[in-house]
């Protein structure tokens, strides 16, 4: 087996969610997961087909979104899993709604965070290990800090 890291690649530092699933209705379920969330949601999605044909499917609402998603999908190339690049809205809009598609396994992050996929390779084929999202921390928030965090959740519209 060999490790190996895939960095997502998201110049914008667009909002993304990376995720496994399971069967190859995946896509279009978790395009109707998202529109049915967020009205006018503009997004792209790419699902990596690991049986068959063993295609890169795509859908959404954005082609620069649904391109960037399948030029991330193709570099990890692992199992079924997904990965969903948004703008103007947030993983927090959608989030449960596609933990709660019944093909979906599992979340790996959701975040407009620096992204780099950690992955196993085998003679049969690739896996998603895990994630590093973000950055090391580097100590704990002060009152100020406390403060700021508030004021931001409130300037955003997620606390009154």
């Amino acid at each position: 087996m060999e490790l190996k890291t895939v960095k997502i690649e998201n110049p914008d530092n667009l909002n993304m969610i990376l995720g496994h699933t399971h069967f190859i209705k995946s896509v279009e379920d978790i395009h109707e997961a998202v529109v049915s969330t967020v009205p006018m949601a503009k997004f792209g999605l790419a699902f990596c087909e690991a049986s068959d044909v063993c295609l890169i499917r795509h859908s959404g609402t954005d082609s620069e979104l649904v391109k960037l998603a399948q030029k991330n999908a193709y570099a990890l190339a692992a199992g079924h899993c997904f990965i969903l690049f948004m703008k103007d809205m947030f993983p927090i809009n959608v989030l449960n709604t596609i933990q709660n598609v019944p093909e979906v396994c599992n979340i790996f992050c959701a975040t407009a965070n620096p992204v780099e996929v950690v992955i196993a390779q085998t003679e049969q084929g690739r896996g998603i290990l895990g994630v590093i999202d973000g950055f090391a921390s580097k100590g704990f928030e002060t009152d100020t800090d406390i403060q700021k965090r508030k004021d931001f959740l409130r300037a955003i519209g997620y606390k009154l």
